[in-house]
């Protein structure tokens, strides 16, 4: 059965691409991004385990 890791990370706007680059870059799959305070939303993240 596969297992998975998850990480949370704030989006700071003026380096969004570049975090979600690097995440990706590290075998982190964006899963949702939630914005309960519009200001600094929060992204999920989830990779397999090794």
């Amino acid at each position: 059965m596969q297992k998975w890791e998850y990480f949370t990370a704030p989006l700071l706007d003026h380096a969004l691409q570049e975090i979600l680059n690097n995440f990706g870059d590290d075998g982190w799959e964006l899963v949702a991004v939630v914005a309960t305070n519009p200001a600094s939303p929060v992204a999920y993240f989830k990779r397999p385990k090794e």
